[in-house]
């Protein structure tokens, strides 16, 4: 029996704020996990689900890519990971009947949040051209209508095919190759959005594009850098790893503008003594400036070079390249520029310095708080020079640990979903299907965007995602989707881009990784399968849902990329879609003499657990860079300038909230409950600026194309940032990131340094305003 979605759309402008909490988890998340599940799956049904999420025998948690230890709790989750299944296990329905009530215009005044708490969609659905409602339509009927808008194009370079990081290894693989098979590299994924600045970096400097430890390296850690990462929100698991280490004697340095719940104490709720005490993870926080970690790594590495032995030469000596060049920059630091660029006091990073040359094998973990910034790809570079210089790389318990965000998307890069493949993968694919894939680059997300703004572009298909929610510039996207003459969104829930289309739209309802795939044979009969994801670490594994769909009308991605490709590519195509579609195995056969380290893959992944990927510069100190050596890198110290009367803002994620997902109204580790739309700012820059806490503001963006970018209604609450930073909720701020401001080198959208001014709004609170509360409906 489905139950029934929320009435109404809640205000998410009149938020309550107490004091920020100095721990995490514990009894308030079981609660509150159990209150989420029961009131969308009801009781039953959040048990036999739950103890599935994360079990070797289970299906992948459909939230963060942390990966699973070997020996695992039987609730093997987080809070956050608990909403995730929750909301795609959910009993409500988005019917047909719901959309015949709906018209587009209406739910385009809908906020994100309202939107994803109706349910499950059931049926595909199709926006006809003029049309104002969305209407059932047969799956044949929707491939027809892609086939016929593709086949109208002047080039295969005029569609864009986008992939969520919630896509699984074989329909990824698919994907792509459906892709240039047509024609086509627009391949851009949410890493553009995220961790393209450590891909750049990481591939630059050791080889390989991705983080070289493992979980159990963490465990053997004498020190660990947290930098630019909320980890008791976005990846809650992440502290079971870190108070393990603890345990086992190593120190944790956090590095970050805001204090962050779980890195002050983690409340363990598996263990009685985690509920009641906690553990204590930070040894010392360095609560810095926006954007100021290269100076402040750039410094250390002086002060590295300046203490005698300090430097692992031999290590240096055999598996580096660049180094005196580097060591000239490095000594160069100036300590008057980095406690300017940082905000930190010398004492902070004498003491920092304490703890690292007490370490003889070093972590450095990080998020977007490090890679979504003008300089963000020399910045990572910096990191990887503060550990080359002592070693900390292919030794065991140190290393890079870029953590990921959602659950596959590091194995959706792995696949080939990349605007600019290497030859070597192509030249893999060519061989394997007989077809000339396209060498061309294609479009990464923002260069897309440019793309149907401009009429290069006119299809848009996205394999999950919500494109429109989580790209920069929102009133830019958004009229750039709407100049497209078809959109096509592959999707569990609604979500604010099934509003925003083409003249013409789809929504093409899939499978969750929580539901059992059946696909038919030659024979007529049924066949389970199973597809594989890629966490963080690189460790490849099965996933396998077990709950009947949420309707007989579902298809899962595998299916509807080959379904789509016969019915666009025809009698020609070279690849057996057919095939793949009855057999998920025949797809990994595929995948194993394609990519390399996927030799035997079906025999491999068949083991409880699954495999590691090999790393050279971890499994063998072997770096595949253009130098065959690790690179130091040398570059100018960049950081963000602030005018007077400004602020440097970042936008980040509500704790509940999961990307784009809104699961609640609330941010219980900030203190705030029951709204999104609030500003959190320094109670002295407040002060300076003549803001007082509990007013309304208006954010407005400035940047170099003297657009100014406007975020109304924002609640002012004092909140100990870092002086001269401020931090809001995204998508709500999205509007304020400009489309070209984006990373050197990764054009990743430069969204945690935004400067902004703060405008009294002067008729108070959004819901007084009616312009400004339809521009909030819009950004939401």
């Amino acid at each position: 029996m489905a139950t029934k979605p929320p009435k109404g759309d809640p205000v998410q402008d009149a938020p309550q704020v107490a004091e920020p909490k100095h721990a995490a988890a514990g009894l308030p998340a079981i609660g509150h996990t159990l209150r989420i599940a029961q009131q969308q799956m009801g009781v039953k049904r959040t048990a036999l689900t739950l103890l599935r999420v994360n079990q070797k025998d289970g299906f992948d948690c459909p939230g963060c890519a942390w990966p699973e230890p070997d020996h695992r709790h039987k609730a093997e989750f987080c809070e956050n990971g608990a909403k995730a299944v929750a909301e795609e296990a959910t009993l409500r329905r988005v019917t047909p009947e719901f959309f015949a009530a709906h018209s587009v215009a209406d739910l385009a005044t809908r906020s994100g949040y309202w939107l994803g708490q109706q349910g499950r969609l059931t049926h595909p659905m199709h926006l006809p051209e003029g049309g104002d409602h969305y209407e059932p339509v047969s799956w044949e009927r929707a491939f027809d209508i892609i086939a016929e808008e593709i086949s109208t194009l002047g080039s295969p370079d005029e569609s864009v095919f986008y992939t969520s990081g919630r896509t699984s290894n074989e329909a990824a693989f698919l994907y792509q190759l459906f892709a240039r098979e047509l024609g086509t590299n627009n391949l851009p994924d949410c890493s553009n959005m995220c961790h393209e600045s450590s891909g750049s970096a990481l591939s630059e400097t050791i080889g390989i594009g991705k983080g070289s430890v493992l979980l159990e390296d963490l465990y053997k850690a004498d020190l660990i850098v947290v930098a630019g990462q909320n980890p008791g929100t976005n990846h809650p698991r992440m502290l079971s790893a870190l108070e393990k280490a603890k345990a086992n004697g190593a120190r944790i340095i956090s590095i970050n503008p805001l204090p962050e719940a779980g890195l002050e104490r983690f409340k363990n709720p598996q263990t009685p003594q985690g509920m009641l005490k906690g553990a204590t993870l930070t040894d010392l926080f360095l609560q810095i400036r926006i954007g100021g970690d290269q100076a402040l790594f750039r410094l250390l590495n002086k002060l590295i070079l300046d203490t005698q032995g300090a430097v692992d030469e031999e290590f240096v000596r055999e598996h580096t390249h660049g180094y005196e060049e580097f060591a000239e920059a490095a000594r160069a630091a100036d300590w008057d520029e980095t406690l300017k660029a940082t905000g930190l006091s010398r004492t902070e990073i004498e003491r920092a310095l304490g703890l690292v040359l007490a370490s003889e094998r070093t972590i450095v973990c990080w998020a977007m708080g490090l890679t979504q910034h003008k300089h963000a790809v020399p910045t990572i570079r910096e990191v990887v020079n503060f550990l080359l210089l002592r070693g900390n790389i292919g030794r065991p318990g140190a290393g890079v640990c870029p953590v990921r965000g959602h659950s596959n998307v590091q194995g959706d890069r792995t696949m080939g979903i990349f605007e600019r493949p290497a030859p070597a993968f192509l030249d893999a694919l060519e061989k394997e299907f007989g077809f000339a894939p396209p060498r061309e680059h294609g479009f990464d997300v923002v260069r897309a965007i440019r793309a149907l703004r401009d009429g290069e572009a006119k299809v848009f298909f996205a394999m999950g995602g919500n494109f429109v929610s989580a790209s920069p510039d929102t009133d830019v996207t958004e009229a750039a989707m709407r100049r497209a003459r078809l959109t096509v969104h592959v999707s569990t829930k609604l979500n604010r881009s099934h509003v925003v289309t083409g003249a013409r739209a789809l929504i093409l309802p899939t499978l969750g990784r929580t539901e059992r795939d059946l696909q038919v044979g030659p024979n007529g009969k049924s066949t389970e399968q199973f597809v594989t994801v890629e966490d963080s670490m690189g460790m490849v594994h099965a996933s396998r849902g077990r709950l009947a769909p949420a309707s007989p009308q579902l298809l899962s991605e595998p299916a509807i990329v080959c379904r789509l490709a016969r019915r666009v590519l025809g009698a020609d195509s070279k690849v057996p879609w057919e095939e793949f579609e009855r057999d998920y195995a025949t797809i990994r056969d595929r995948i194993a003499r394609v990519i390399p380290g996927f030799e035997d893959f079906n025999a491999r992944v068949a083991r409880p657990g699954g495999f590691t990927l090999p790393h050279a510069p971890r499994d063998e100190r072997r770096f595949p860079t253009a130098t065959g050596k690790a690179n130091f890198t040398a570059a100018p110290v960049e950081y963000p300038e602030l005018p007077e009367g400004r602020l440097l803002l970042q936008t980040l994620r509500s704790h509940d909230q999961y990307n784009t997902t809104i699961y609640g109204l609330d941010d219980r580790y900030r203190g705030i409950t029951n709204g999104r739309r609030v500003v959190l700012v320094n109670p002295e820059d407040a002060r300076a600026l003549g803001v007082t806490d509990g007013s309304y503001v208006d954010l407005v963006g400035e940047w170099k194309d003297g657009v100014e970018r406007r975020a109304p209604g924002f609640r002012v609450v004092h909140y100990p940032t870092t002086r001269g930073c401020a931090a809001a909720y995204y998508p709500e701020t999205n509007v304020l990131v400009p489309l070209d401001a984006t990373a050197d080198t990764s054009n990743t959208p430069a969204s945690k340094s935004v400067v902004v001014r703060l405008e009294s709004a002067p008729e108070g609170r959004p819901e007084t305003r009616p312009e400004a509360r339809l521009e909030q409906s819009a950004t939401d």
